[in-house]
């Protein structure tokens, strides 16, 4: 089925429960609004219990079978789930335009693009994965296994929907657990295209089930269902602490990849391409990226030089619709999202800090559309609100430095650990910054980290690892056997 359509407002109502397209057991409609011209693209159901339980019971009648499935037979799903997927690519990063607001031509290359990245790497990962690995010489009959969790809860956000679904649901599949996705009622319909891949892939009735609705919903029935034994959320840190309390009491498997506030470090002597690499990043996908360096710290003594560089990076963005070709940055995802944005900016302007670019309201010309300014401040000190809270737009706040204890002090003064980030030509300085700063990615001169390097953080920012080898491993438990016979 076509996900979106140009005549008329599509209808994705149905679920896909036990291998099928389902009504949902209650009437829960939803529109979906395209954020580029505020006008409705879809209309979807918002599940309740009934609904959940049934992608659950389908999910827990799949298990047995499925994880007793043989390792290379699952490899060879997920094979060919890549090339369907790869296939549907104009579709998808149509869906993810007309949803979220990504650009087309970013939708397709970077949005679509980063789920077959991590599908390739997964499979990379999978084919040298041993279940069962010897503990040491020390133990020779001592043995390590990992097994599937079970039944797991995928919950995924609005703003990478492709990169953050893939990174749950290819490894799930790959460990032999079986799932549920919820992903973001916001922008669900990639992820309807994406249940339609796995479905033409032939993934066995039950092992991927897809429930839209709201947290309070189906992610709360998800977190607190007595069958799910593991949920993997991606999203805000206020839904991370609430998903935590709401699985306790069932003591399942949590695994959180949560919000950001990255510190970008440059020093003096960093390459002459370092601002104007960092604030690009910040404004890229309209700041909504967990990972976004949206704190620039700068030595003093290039201060005032990094401060233009900066701000005429903002002037230089362009910001335009997402239904058109080009290098320019989109929407943000939704009037309420707009709203939290504008009250930073002139939160910003209120606590003293200095504005270069940007600034409240609409870019000019534009009369529709959830779009941003792309705002840089100087002169911010680390206790303002636009240096500690997740903005999530495009949103520059720079602080200066004068001491490498310093800026590794205000990079570290963060509830939240994601990814920081070094500008330096000193090796030894980048190799000391990297294990003194608290977060979970240190990426330096704009070296991107390696294929199959897990991704996640520290702190506020959760503990969850995708990606990768650890990115399997987090879909499985680990089981210690002792009187093993290596030779059976």
């Amino acid at each position: 089925m076509n996900i979106v359509s140009d005549r008329a407002v599509a209808d994705r109502r149905k679920f896909y429960i036990g291998g099928e397209w389902v009504d949902p057991a209650a009437p829960g409609d939803l529109e979906v609004i395209d954020p580029s011209t505020e006008e409705p693209v879809a209309v979807i159901s918002l599940g309740g219990q009934a609904d959940t339980d049934a992608a659950v019971a389908a999910a827990k009648a799949a298990f047995p079978a499925w994880s007793q499935s043989a390792p290379a037979d699952r490899l060879a799903l997920v094979e060919k789930i890549l090339a369907v997927y790869e296939r549907r690519a104009p579709d998808m990063a149509a869906a993810i335009t007309h949803e979220m607001g990504a650009p087309q031509d970013m939708s397709l290359e970077d949005q679509v693009g980063a789920g077959s990245s991590h599908i390739r790497n997964f499979i990379t990962a999978f084919r040298d994965f041993r279940f069962v690995r010897p503990l040491g010489d020390h133990a020779p009959s001592s043995m390590t296994a990992w097994e599937p969790v079970g039944v797991v809860g995928l919950i995924t956000p609005w703003n990478w929907p492709m990169n953050q679904v893939t990174l749950k649901v290819i490894p799930a599949i790959l460990a032999g657990d079986t799932c549920i996705l919820k992903p973001s009622e916001i922008a669900p319909l990639s992820s309807m295209l994406f249940a339609e891949i796995l479905d033409e892939a032939g993934v066995p009735a039950g092992v991927f089930n897809l429930v839209n609705g709201d947290g309070q919903g189906v992610g709360t029935q998800l977190s607190t269902h007595p069958d799910v034994e593991m949920i993997s959320f991606t999203g805000s840190t206020r839904a991370g602490i609430a998903i935590s309390k709401a699985a306790a009491d069932s003591l399942k498997k949590v695994c959180l990849e949560l919000g950001g506030k990255g510190a970008n470090l440059i020093f003096a002597d960093a390459d002459d391409k370092a601002v104007l690499r960092g604030a690009r990043h910040c404004f890229y996908n309209s700041g909504q990226s967990c990972n976004a360096p949206t704190r620039m710290l700068v030595e003093r003594s290039v201060y005032e030089r990094a401060v233009e560089t900066a701000a005429q990076v903002a002037r230089d963005t362009r910001v335009a619709t997402a239904h058109q070709p080009g290098p320019h940055i989109g929407p943000v995802v939704s009037k309420a999202q707009w709203q939290k944005i504008q009250d930073m900016i002139q939160t910003g302007i209120d606590e003293g800090a200095r504005l270069v670019a940007g600034g409240p309201g609409l870019p000019e010309g534009v009369n529709r559309g959830y779009f941003v300014r792309p705002t840089v401040f100087a002169d911010v000190t680390n206790d303002m609100a636009i240096a500690r809270q997740e903005i999530f737009g495009p949103v520059l706040s720079i602080i200066p430095f004068d001491s490498e204890e310093e800026a590794v002090r205000i990079a570290n003064d963060t509830p939240y650990g994601l990814t920081s980030y070094v500008q330096s030509q000193d090796g030894a300085r980048r190799n000391r910054l990297a294990r003194q700063l608290r977060s979970g990615m240190v990426e330096m001169n704009g070296q991107p980290r390696g294929a199959g390097s897990a991704f996640g953080g520290v702190k506020q920012s959760g503990r969850a690892r995708e990606g990768g080898v650890m990115g399997l491993e987090e879909f499985m438990d680990s089981k210690a056997i002792s009187g093993w016979d290596r030779d059976a």
